[in-house]
């Protein structure tokens, strides 16, 4: 069984009930999430040798946050235990033409003042197959920026493959420096996620005759996206997720996967959503496991897009189905029916 590392920074979710705005709200609901620890959990749920790599203070949230991924049998082991304090997200959901809102308090997090000497990289990779990051983990701060490049040198020692998923966060850095960043650690990156807000954002790449508000979406836009990232980083894959939005509530949702041969885009579900937090991360998740497992390029595409379609019908930031469930769908089945 191919052993997989994620590494990154998993954050308290606090969130109003149902819909209702922070305004509103007398009371929030608390759980964890974060993109690389969203994919550890899709992995592991999978039935995958996965570890999370973080920092974590030592004190009881602390441990909450390990135990919240010991639960979905995530290996913990190589989470360094210091610092003074989980990061915090509020998540106001969205509705019909009502846009969901983030709001971030997780500046002086323990992962964000970590240090190289917390994580022995060596010790970490050693029988690893598969490595994974995204572009938010850089961007909580300079020094954690040079422990991802760090672990992506390492990973190639060991010979490892690294995906990313760019995930650019305005709130945390600039296009500028996201650019200089990412643009010295996609050196080391086999298998690149985005969407098309992504590469223009941090690479200024842009898919032609795209209207991402409007829900107009150009294949042909996307694969000339995919293509140019291949070509100026070297990337063995490249994958992009095809969100159309309709409102908050429902959006076209499908993908694409290019491997520097050819073009291979899934079929598109209409989702009408319960919760959209992690839907990046379970595609990277359900792309990992079935380029790992040998799928065949257009099947990989296909559990990919409907790993993450499922994703959007549960509530928090982790995907929790099966691999049964999700080739279900892949291969056709979205009725939606009950089960007996």
């Amino acid at each position: 069984m191919a052993k997989i590392v994620t590494f990154g920074e998993i954050m308290l979710r606090l969130a109003p009930e149902g819909y209702y705005r922070f305004i509103q709200a007398e009371n929030f609901g608390a759980t964890y999430g974060g993109g690389e620890a969203n994919v550890a959990v899709s992995l592991a749920n999978y039935g995958m040798d996965v570890s999370f790599v973080t920092k974590l203070p030592k004190h009881d949230i602390g441990q909450a946050a390990v135990n919240s991924l010991r639960r979905f049998g995530v290996d913990t082991s190589h989470i360094a235990r210091g610092g003074n304090r989980v990061g915090i997200y509020f998540l106001e959901k969205g509705a019909s033409q009502r846009a969901s809102k983030v709001i971030y308090d997780r500046a002086g997090s323990s992962i964000a003042t970590a240090s190289p000497e917390d994580f022995n990289w060596d010790e970490i990779f050693a029988g690893v197959d598969w490595f994974h990051f995204t572009g938010i983990t850089p961007a909580l701060g300079d020094g954690v920026a040079a422990i991802c490049l760090e672990a992506c040198k390492a990973a190639k020692k060991h010979h490892v493959t690294v995906s990313c998923d760019l995930n650019y966060r305005k709130n945390l850095w600039t296009r500028e420096k996201a650019g200089q960043v990412m643009g010295g650690l996609m050196e080391y990156v086999d298998v690149c996620i985005a969407n098309e807000e992504d590469a223009s954002d941090v690479f200024g790449i842009k898919a032609a005759n795209t209207d991402i508000t409007g829900g107009k979406l150009s294949h042909e836009g996307y694969k000339d996206v995919a293509k140019q990232l291949a070509d100026r980083f070297g990337f063995s894959k490249v994958a992009i997720t095809l969100r159309g939005s309709i409102s908050a509530n429902d959006n076209n949702w499908a993908g694409m996967l290019y491997d520097g041969k050819d073009y291979y885009f899934s079929k598109n579900y209409l989702i009408h959503i319960v919760d959209r937090v992690g839907g990046g991360d379970s595609f990277g998740g359900g792309l990992i496991y079935a380029t790992v497992n040998g799928f065949a390029p257009q099947d990989a595409i296909e559990f990919a897009v409907a790993a993450s379609c499922l994703k959007h019908t549960i509530e928090g930031d982790f995907n929790q189905v099966s691999v049964d469930e999700v080739l279900k769908l892949a291969k056709g089945d979205g009725s939606g029916r009950v089960q007996r």
